[in-house]
């Protein structure tokens, strides 16, 4: 039994065209129906034998070790005939089996080598043009092709988003030069039949069916690349067509096998997209070769009958019957082109073997943050802020409005944001004052909010969704790991989603809603490379953070999270009713930059307490009662950015400290103060005491019992008098 099906895959091509040996077509749709001439169909072919010969070059490169992916493109090869019906310009959030797509995509700018370009990309070579040698991806920035890394239906959302954008470009007769696609283009979104099942993938087409029950037009084409089978695992043979031909969306099935039956689907679909504005679901029906990748050992599921079946019926071959019959070539001319490409793509390979490979830690990682842009951070429009003293909640609603007025790019949207203003009244009044298409509802639906919020940054907009309670996010991170932060460091900074995500979260709320609502974990978060995560423990800070935020996404092209302790957002006083401590007038003309830590109390006191976000209140309040009844003075240091750790302002505020108190209201396990203790460790010399006051490793409980495992003012003021105790024992 012979196991390497490229080669059989390879052979019978040849032997079956020499012997005028061809599968019985599946439809019945001509070149001439669809409107393709001989010139147009050879083009087609030719994608379809470049991207069959990269995968069979890919398993032979991988057996050489020296190429290192193998997830191919075979069976797929009509998806070339959609590239052909759409234009350049129709941004393409592709499957990774859409290796034929993107070399006919690449017809359109002759002066791309697609063939090269993927050969590199094939042996992780630094001068791959999309990722720079750090993925094996399927992008191209002048081809309007973001760089997909799994596409497990991850990328729909983000689709969807990014269609939602150019309705709202129009709504908002937005210049097309601020945008990055034409307000005519169509999104397109491609998928396999495994892929549909998850629940991203489901949210996504629900999310769509949702805004067009609203009346707003989606061009949108969502491409089901269904080849019966994922990885190991069958989709029942009606499954795709059943859920979805019945749902309020215009579904459409062709043939993947048959060019011209895809071109002539594909068209059909680019009128209702594209004039009409319409969703539209194409199912794209074919066969899955050569197994799921190289280390799949398709025997394992399959028998040979089974695998011998799809390998009959290769697209390849069904396209070079449709040549042969028409008398446009000969089957030796049709061998001859097939081998030609064989040659090409050798001799690329030689070329793209000796290319230079990353070689350093910085050179991998130089992706990660994205470039900075230059460009105007405000615009002139004078903002009259309230005169009133403000809670938290007050000032990041006013600082709302003065981002939304200056940067007309902005866009605030979640659940409940609009007319109710949020769970905390936090963005009340803004759609009044805005408009629908500047702050609007979503649906309860975090992976698709996160995952609109990247598509909207794909065209120009600058997104500030909210995710209701932080809990909540944890169910969508990928679409900020996998997805957001990802994209600047596979397409090597050259695509990027800048986007603010504020989020309620953290403790503190007196037993109110449990675990879900008082979660004190956000170490998924600090863990994501490149992704910023602000965290103000003031009205005052939390107003001009924000706005900093803003300016990081926009001038920097950055990822940020925006935490917002809920506890704070209604304080007004520190120590004792009616001081109004917690409150402020908002801060027009002032700027807390990106990496500055907050001081306050004795700033030359030798002892210091180091927190953030609801640990600075309680530390606050110790160190009134320090001072107040022990005569000792304490220097407080807010982090205020939790990721990236300022450690250049802390190397300053620490330089001459001897005691050092952590108090962080996350679990001991995974805080941001493990991270502190470290670095403080290796780089604080001479090293001072320290000690962590955290949370317990628990989920946080309803009722009262919260004070017994989150940190209080009096364990501050104990271990501070501890520690001076113990320091005048020696």
């Amino acid at each position: 039994m012979e196991l390497n099906r490229s080669k059989i895959v390879d052979e019978n091509f040849k032997r079956r065209v020499l012997a005028n040996d061809f599968p019985i077509p599946h439809s019945q749709t001509t070149p001439e129906q669809a409107g393709l001439d001989k010139n147009t169909y050879f083009e087609l072919f030719d994608s379809q034998l470049v991207s069959r010969h990269l995968d069979l070059l890919a398993r032979i490169l991988r057996e050489q070790q020296q190429g290192f992916y193998t997830i191919g493109s075979a069976g797929h090869e009509g998806n070339a005939a959609i590239a052909k019906a759409f234009r350049k310009t129709d941004i393409s959030f592709l499957h990774y089996r859409s290796g034929a797509f993107v070399i006919q995509r690449a017809k359109y700018e002759p002066q791309i080598d697609m063939m090269y370009d993927q050969v590199l990309s094939l042996v992780a070579s630094s001068e791959d043009p999309i990722s720079g040698g750090r993925h094996k991806v399927l992008g191209s920035v002048p081809l309007y092709i973001p760089p997909q890394t799994s596409t497990i239906a991850s990328h729909l959302p983000k689709a969807l988003g990014c269609a939602l954008s150019i309705t709202l470009a129009k709504a908002l007769k937005r210049d097309e030069t601020q945008s990055t696609l034409p307000n005519d283009s169509v999104v397109l979104c491609s998928f396999g039949d495994a892929s549909f099942n998850h629940s991203t993938a489901q949210g996504a087409l629900n999310a769509a069916t949702w805004i067009q029950q609203a009346q707003l037009p989606l061009s949108l084409l969502w491409i089901c690349e269904d080849n019966g089978i994922g990885i190991s695992v069958p989709t029942p043979a009606q499954w795709i067509q059943d859920k979805v031909s019945h749902q309020d969306i215009h579904y459409i099935a062709c043939d993947g096998r048959n060019i011209a039956d895809v071109y002539l689907a594909a068209k059909q679909a680019e009128v209702l997209a594209r004039k009409k504005g319409q969703v539209v679901f194409l199912h794209f029906k074919t066969v899955r070769l050569l197994g799921h990748a190289g280390s799949d050992i398709e025997f394992q599921y399959h028998t040979l009958v089974e695998i011998e079946k799809a390998e009959s019926d290769d697209p390849l071959l069904h396209t070079a019957r449709v040549i042969i019959e028409n008398q446009w070539l000969t089957p030796l001319e049709v061998i001859e082109a097939y081998e030609n490409v064989r040659k090409a793509l050798a001799e690329r390979a030689n070329l793209a073997l000796k290319r230079p490979k990353l070689a350093s830690k910085e050179a991998v990682m130089a992706s990660i943050v994205p470039p900075k842009q230059n460009m105007n951070e405000f615009l002139s429009k004078d903002y009259i802020p309230p005169t009133s003293l403000l809670n938290m909640a007050q000032a990041i609603n006013a600082a709302l409005a003065e981002i939304l007025l200056q940067y007309p790019q902005t866009l605030v949207f979640g659940e409940d944001v609009a007319k109710k203003g949020g769970v905390y009244h936090v963005t009340a009044d803004l759609q009044a004052r805005f408009g629908k298409i500047r702050v609007f509802d979503t649906l309860l639906d975090e992976q698709t909010i996160l995952g609109c919020a990247i598509g909207l940054a794909h065209n120009g907009f600058i997104p500030i969704p909210e995710i209701q309670f932080l809990a909540y996010t944890h169910n969508a991170a990928d679409q900020i790991r996998g997805e957001a932060a990802t994209l600047s460091f596979f397409s090597n900074g050259q695509y990027t989603n800048p986007m603010v995500i504020r989020i309620a979260g953290l403790a503190y709320q007196k037993g109110f809603g449990g675990h879900f609502h008082n979660d004190n974990a956000i170490g998924f978060l600090r863990e994501i490379p490149g992704l910023i995560i602000a965290c103000p423990s003031t009205a005052k800070d939390a107003a001009l953070m924000l706005k900093q935020c803003v300016k990081l996404a926009q001038a920097e092209q950055r990822v940020v999270v925006f935490l917002e302790p809920i506890a704070l957002y209604m304080l007004k006083d520190y120590h004792a009713k009616g001081d109004n401590l917690a409150l402020c007038h908002y801060p027009k003309q002032e700027e807390i930059f990106f990496g500055e830590i907050g001081l306050e109390g004795d700033i030359k006191s030798k002892r210091a307490i180091i927190s953030y976000g609801n640990g600075m209140l309680l530390a606050r309040q110790a160190a009134h009662i320090l001072e107040r009844n022990y005569q000792m003075t304490i220097k407080l240091i807010d982090c205020r950015w939790l990721a990236p750790l300022p450690v250049a302002a802390l190397q300053t505020a620490l330089s001459e400290i001897e005691e050092i108190i952590i108090v962080d209201e996350c679990r001991q396990t995974g805080s941001l103060s493990e991270q502190l203790v470290t670095w403080i460790v290796e780089n604080i010399s001479p090293l001072p005491a320290i000690k962590r006051i955290c949370a317990q490793d628990t989920f946080i409980p309803i009722g009262n019992a919260w004070q017994t495992i989150l940190p209080n003012c009096q364990d501050i003021v104990e271990t501070v008098l501890q520690l001076d105790s113990m320091k005048r024992s020696f």
